[in-house]
């Protein structure tokens, strides 16, 4: 995608004429790269409207735009954004930061992945599907970035993978990200194993079966609490009392 975004350079520099732009309604920006080839890197500092650039922004293409940004004084660039930085509790925008690229040249930018379709294993194996990675860095023209790249999922089954080989084949871009690196694959859903039945105290039955209840041993005890059977002097005392 290509937009165009109007600026005005500015001579001065510095916290006072930041805030003076932005009560204006701009904000301040620095234009990195040469303007020619050949010729030297200069940094140029300009002022940009915020509000055509915050739609630039939040565009399909984002970060990835190619920007003609059209100077005041007759010049022009073909630029893309190199950073921004905003207000960490407004989100307003206090600065930007573009640079110059050269339509010959190809660039490295990061581009978004964007999954199409509904994956066989998911819908009829009740599988789950992993979006493992997001985006990737590509190598590529300046007019040809794309916004996303998308993957048709559809034919994926359980344990099937797509990585990012699988989607740089004829493509005009060229993978600086390994392409060996998985971007979505789909798992089976792992089931957890069954327990023993607990008993009606709520304890798990043993594995053995249900314990034997200890019976009573009869006769008097010890003095260590163990039974001992009955002798004939306790016979007797019996009879005697009888």
């Amino acid at each position: 995608m290509e937009a165009i975004l109007d600026a005005v350079k500015r001579n001065t520099r510095g916290k006072n004429e930041a805030r003076r732009l932005r009560v204006a309604g701009q904000i301040p920006a620095v234009v990195y790269g040469a303007q020619k080839a050949g010729d030297a890197p200069a940094p140029e500092a300009v002022a940009v409207d915020p509000k055509p650039f915050m739609r630039i922004l939040h565009s399909s293409s984002g970060l990835n735009t190619l920007i003609t940004l059209k100077i005041a004084d007759g010049n022009q660039a073909r630029v893309l954004v190199r950073n921004v930085q905003l207000d960490p509790v407004t989100h307003h925008l206090l600065h930007a930061d573009f640079y110059r690229v050269n339509m010959d040249r190809k660039i490295t930018v990061t581009v978004p992945i964007t999954l199409r379709g509904d994956a066989r294993g998911v819908k009829q194996d009740g599988g789950i599907l992993d979006f493992v990675h997001r985006e990737i860095e590509v190598e590529v023209l300046p007019a040809e970035i794309p916004n996303s790249i998308e993957i048709d999922v559809t034919d994926l089954g359980i344990g099937g993978a797509i990585h990012v080989r699988d989607v740089a084949a004829n493509a005009a871009w060229t993978p600086v990200t390994d392409p060996d690196l998985m971007l979505v694959h789909v798992i089976t859903i792992k089931v957890a194993e069954e327990t023993p039945a607990a008993g009606a105290d709520g304890a798990a039955a043993p594995a053995g079966g249900a314990a034997e209840p200890e019976v009573a041993k009869k006769g008097k005890t010890d003095k260590d609490g163990e039974a001992k059977p009955a002798g004939k002097d306790d016979k007797k005392k019996d009879e005697k009392k009888k």
